[in-house]
């Protein structure tokens, strides 16, 4: 059978999070569906993905699956395990801080970059990208959690596209790929709390981008992705002193 041929037939096992690909580059589009997913956060922490499933689900082979999940692995996103299987990262304190200094970092910098090149239509986008995302915050449940993810996904991208960096936008993308857990775990804790949300340091950011201050849109930006990363490392103590 050709590698890269797909399978007839329904799918035996389906992995929720993923939506079927098409024949062409096969392997770019597995790659490209399952970076989509963990970004958004379709797995949860320590999941195990298995090649069929996925195969199954996505209606291809295995072995476009198996070259996509060692690239993942690669990037740090997936972690390989024995039995023609991955298992998605665990959440831990190392990992929250190592995680979130990086994005502090990265995107703080392309922030910095953004804010000269950014014009009154970007803004205008990000303000409606923003009330969009507010309102999906407002009424918080699964179906919405994901299109919480995806508008904060396009309001932070519209932010780091403009700063017109070829080589930081491939690593911030990394990133919040490696985050996905981050965003799902946060996204349970947001539905639990509905008096929280994170839209308000966007509006912070919206105004320091407006005004052309830099340190100030890098302050907001800060706080707005520590905030979430606070959130699940206090979720992650008090469940362990239940313990």
């Amino acid at each position: 059978m050709d590698s890269t041929s797909p399978i007839a037939g329904p799918p035996d096992t389906a992995v929720p999070g993923l939506a079927r690909v098409g024949r062409a580059s096969l392997q770019t589009r597995v790659y490209d569906e399952l970076t989509r997913s963990l970004t958004h956060g379709a797995f949860a922490a320590g999941q195990v993905l298995r090649m069929q499933a996925l195969a199954d689900t996505m209606g291809v082979s295995i072995m476009p699956v198996r070259e996509a999940l060692g690239r993942l692995a690669t990037e740090r996103a997936l972690e390989i395990m024995p039995n023609r299987s991955a298992r998605v990262p665990l959440i831990t304190e190392e990992r929250l801080t190592d995680l979130a200094r990086a994005r502090c970092l990265v995107e703080g910098e392309l922030v910095r970059m953004a804010v000269p090149r950014l014009t009154p239509e970007d803004w205008a986008v990000l303000r409606a990208q923003t009330a969009e995302c507010e309102t999906a915050f407002n009424r918080l449940d699964e179906e919405h959690a994901s299109q919480t993810s995806q508008l904060n996904h396009q309001f932070h991208f519209t932010i780091y596209g403009a700063a017109g960096s070829d080589v930081l936008l491939p690593i911030v993308r990394s990133l919040w790929m490696q985050s996905g857990p981050c965003v799902r775990a946060s996204a349970i804790i947001y539905g639990r709390n509905p008096s929280l949300t994170a839209v308000h340091h966007h509006w912070a950011l919206i105004e320091a981008l407006e005004a052309r201050d830099a340190e100030a849109a890098v302050r907001a930006l800060h706080a707005d992705i520590t905030q979430s990363f606070a959130l699940i490392r206090e979720d992650m103590r008090k469940a362990a002193g239940d313990g």
